[in-house]
């Protein structure tokens, strides 16, 4: 079983750099986007031609703004759009999907640059979910949660960490959250196979920083404890281009 995911910045954006071809390519059973900035209808014919696989959207109200995909192999068993909040909601930043006895959140956090009232509003969203994912352990469901979380965990995950400290995506607030996921039955499966490995995500436009390796790690898959025998690998495609973040694959037996 293979999941991919990836911050696309814009799926039409994507689609006009042919950058989706190589995602297709790789036949996963389930492909995650983010930011795809965008509502179905507003792809023309031949950007609808180029999705290869059957799909579910989740558009936020508000145009050219976050909203998430998912791609599909075979039909879910369930499909839920949301966390089950307005609040959250309206941005069009989840879907879940039932498949091969998992459960897999397709999820673009909240970016918290904008100001204080929006790191509460990330903060607020993180905790939303891990009760919602508390929830679904009790009543024994095993849960993969991937995408763009806007969070650096750990220095290492972040090339300039002391630089980045009161800066949104490595505030002390938001890397406390991802470790409570830790706390509450998740592994961060890339971390668990690679503890000491220097791989970046996402890279600003800015000043040649990803030719120059200066990027943050902000791209994960976060996995219920009792999936652990199944993982084979993750694998940060840090070549493939199209976005300001790359692609992010698990591999699961």
């Amino acid at each position: 079983m293979k999941i991919i995911t990836w911050n696309v910045n814009g799926i039409r954006a994507a689609l006009g750099k042919n950058a989706l071809d190589w995602a297709f390519a790789q036949q996963p059973d389930a492909l995650c986007l983010q930011e795809v900035k965008a509502r179905e209808e507003q792809l023309n014919e031949e950007q609808h031609a180029q999705l290869q696989l059957p799909y579910v959207w989740n558009a936020a109200q508000r145009p050219g703004y976050s909203g998430v995909t998912t791609f599909y192999k075979e039909q879910p068993d369930e499909i839920v759009m949301g966390m089950g909040d307005d609040e959250f909601d309206v941005e069009g930043r989840v879907i879940q999907t039932v498949a091969a006895g998992c459960r897999l959140f397709n999820i673009y956090f909240p970016n918290g640059q904008r100001g204080q009232q929006r790191v509460g509003y990330k903060l607020a969203f993180y905790s939303h979910l891990l009760k919602l994912c508390d929830e679904l352990h009790k009543r024994g469901e095993s849960i993969i949660i991937t995408g763009d979380f806007n969070t650096s965990h750990m220095p290492i995950d972040l090339k300039n960490p002391k630089a980045n400290e009161k800066t949104s995506g490595f505030l002390p607030e938001e890397r406390e959250w991802v470790q409570n996921f830790l706390g509450h039955g998740f592994v961060d499966v890339y971390r668990h196979l690679y503890p000491d490995k220097v791989q970046y995500t996402w890279w600003t436009y800015r000043l040649n920083a990803r030719q120059r390796g200066i990027g943050w790690r902000l791209d994960y898959f976060l996995i219920s404890e009792n999936l652990l025998p199944r993982v084979k690998d993750v694998i940060i495609h840090e070549n493939v281009m199209g976005s300001d973040h790359c692609p992010v694959e698990l591999v699961l037996i």
